[in-house]
This record gives C-alpha cells, sequence and structure tokens, in this order.
C-alpha cells in the first residue's frame, strides 16, 4: 500500500477572469522510503499539486476535488484542525525561497523549537536540544552558537539546511520539496540533494521532490510524473522516463537539455508556450505545440494508459505504440552517441 496515493485531483481557482484549471484530473503514489519526482515547466500545476495535498491554498477560492490517501485517510476531506496536525508532524514541505519562508525577526532556535513544541510534548530545553541536533544533522557549523543567530545572519545554502531540518524535526513520514536548490549554486545545490538522500536514508521518509530541473531528477528519483498543463502526461520509473520515454512532451524536454557535444551550438527548446489555463485547448493539451499532433488529438483528451499490458509505465498520447517506440529509441540513440 501506498504511504500516499493521490487520485484524480483536481484544484481550480475561481478568479475575475474565470476559472483556473490550474490541476485537472492528476494521480499518482509515493511508497516509503522512495522518492517521486514532478517535473515540467513552469506554470504546469506541480506546485499547486503539493499545496493541495497539504491543504495550504487560499480556502476562499479554490475548488479541490478527488481524493489524497495518507496511510489510509483522505488528507482532502479532513477537518482544519486534524489536518494542522499532520503538517509539519506527518507530513513536511521545504518551500522554494527559504528566506520567505522564516520568520525574519525569530531566532533559528525559536522558529525550531516551535515546531518541535506544536506537535508535542516536549520542554523548552528538550525542543532546543532537538534544534541543535538537526541542524548539525544538516550540517551547520558550530550548531550550538548559531541556533540563537536570525536568518539573515545565514547564507542562502545555509538558510535551505534550516529549511530541511525544520522540515525534518519531527521524523515526518513524507517530505515535499519544492523547487529546494532553485537559488542555489551548482556546489550547494549537490550539498542539499546529497544532504537530502542521506537524511532519508537514516528516517526512512518518502520525498516528493517538485523540480524542472532533470539533472537533479537524474541524481535523486525513483518514479518520475511529467506535467503539462495541469495535467499528467507521462509517469514511470526513472529509467522509463529516462531511457524509453513515450510522450511527445518528454521527448522535447529531454531533447532541450544541453550537452558537451553541443558547445558552441544552438539549444533545442520546445516551440511556443504553454496554453492558459483559464482557456486550454481542447483534447490534449501539448497539441499547439506538437509536431506529431494529429485530428484526433484536437478532439479527444488522451487517456493517461499503460504503454504496454501490465506496464506501471503511463502515458497520455493518441500516437500508435509502435510510432512512439520508434521515436523514443531515435531521440535516446541520439542522445546517447552525443554524449559519447
Amino acid at each position: 500500500m501506498p504511504l500516499l496515493d493521490v487520485r484524480d485531483l483536481k484544484t481550480h481557482f475561481r478568479t475575475d477572469d474565470g476559472v483556473v484549471r490550474a490541476v485537472d484530473g492528476v494521480s499518482f503514489s509515493v511508497e516509503k522510503g522512495k522518492t517521486l519526482a514532478i517535473v515540467g515547466e513552469s506554470g504546469c500545476g506541480k506546485s499547486v499539486t503539493c499545496m493541495s495535498v497539504m491543504g495550504l491554498n487560499p480556502r476562499q477560492n479554490t475548488q479541490t476535488t478527488g481524493e489524497a490517501l495518507f496511510n489510509g485517510r483522505d488528507l482532502l476531506r479532513l477537518p482544519p484542525d486534524e489536518l494542522r496536525k499532520v503538517r509539519g508532524n506527518e507530513i513536511s514541505m521545504i518551500f522554494q525561497d527559504p528566506m520567505t519562508s522564516l520568520n525574519p525577526v525569530q531566532t533559528i532556535g525559536a522558529q525550531l523549537r516551535e515546531a518541535v513544541m506544536l506537535h508535542g510534548d516536549a520542554s523548552k530545553k528538550q525542543a532546543h536540544s532537538r534544534a541543535v541536533e538537526m541542524l548539525k544533522a544538516v550540517g551547520i557549523p558550530r550548531a550550538e552558537t548559531r541556533v540563537d543567530d536570525y536568518p539573515h545572519q545565514f547564507s542562502g545554502g545555509m538558510r535551505q539546511r534550516v529549511m530541511i531540518a525544520m522540515a525534518l524535526i519531527n521524523n515526518p513520514d513524507l517530505l515535499i520539496a519544492d523547487e529546494p536548490t532553485t537559488a542555489l549554486d551548482v556546489t550547494t545545490q549537490a550539498q542539499i540533494l546529497k544532504l537530502m538522500n542521506e537524511l532519508q536514508r537514516d528516517f526512512g521518509s518518502a520525498i516528493i521532490l517538485v523540480t524542472h530541473d532533470l539533472g537533479v531528477v537524474a541524481e535523486t528519483a525513483d518514479e518520475v510524473l511529467v506535467m503539462y498543463a495541469g495535467r499528467a502526461a507521462e509517469r514511470g520509473g526513472y529509467a522509463d522516463i529516462f531511457y524509453r520515454p513515450e510522450h511527445p512532451y518528454t521527448w522535447g524536454l529531454l531533447g532541450s537539455l544541453p550537452r558537451l557535444a553541443q558547445q558552441g551550438g544552438d539549444l533545442k527548446p520546445i516551440p511556443g508556450s504553454p496554453p492558459s489555463l483559464l482557456r486550454p485547448p481542447s483534447g490534449c493539451r501539448f497539441r499547439l505545440r506538437c509536431p506529431y499532433a494529429m485530428a484526433i488529438c484536437e478532439a479527444e483528451q488522451p487517456p493517461l494508459a499503460p504503454v504496454a499490458d501490465g506496464s506501471a509505465h503511463l502515458t497520455a498520447c493518441h500516437l500508435e505504440p509502435e510510432q512512439r517506440r520508434a521515436e523514443s529509441e531515435r531521440l535516446v540513440g541520439a542522445m546517447m552517441a552525443e554524449a559519447r
């Protein structure tokens, strides 16, 4: 049984201009000790999906339907008081910008202690010891003294480490990391990813990693969900997505990656821009940018279906299986040849 099983999740926002279908029928699951990466361009619904699971979208203009079964409980149906007990205790989230996620007028220690004391019966002294312990675990030097510093006294990478310490301080079963390395330099990014992998091994947590960086996915993910315009385009294991991709959008993402063999040459971006989720196109939402689009793509939305009988690798595409496999082999073959 998966730790988290999301089924037909839909999150729509009511605005003055109409209804924004930010997430429109997405399903996925993640097991304990595994990492699921959710990838796609900006605005495709990655972060909204996670915010919906956590119950963090504004209630006044949000309509969320479907199921998000966490240890058998539907998070979308939990009363607010019960959901608050789950957040920060059983499920934690690392946000994109640690500077706006940390309180600038409270010390790091005060914020970590609060996270412990809100979800348990620990005394202030016990919570302080736990805060120092977690700062050491995430590699903060001189944790005993730095626990009394303020967020502005930490570098960007150190603040992100503090956010990871705060997220893991209550040993959650599930950690959601929303673009945790976006604003970091390459060296710090590698350190943060290594740290998350080590802490996952030590604590046994499941991780949902939201990112648009396929390099990060290649280093960390067990399963991958490719999203486009609020829907799932493809879903499968790491090897399926990187070595046997079967959706034109995934081909475009992989084809746009820079390679050493392209030094001095042009990158290969996906033409066009993602559609507006206020008025998404009919049928396949990728068809306006897809070089393989057919008449049926405009008329019918392709279902997310197994690429073969019994396969856990799913794709939402009207192309015939034989054509998809041939194009996939051609693309992967070309990428491998460039890498040699």
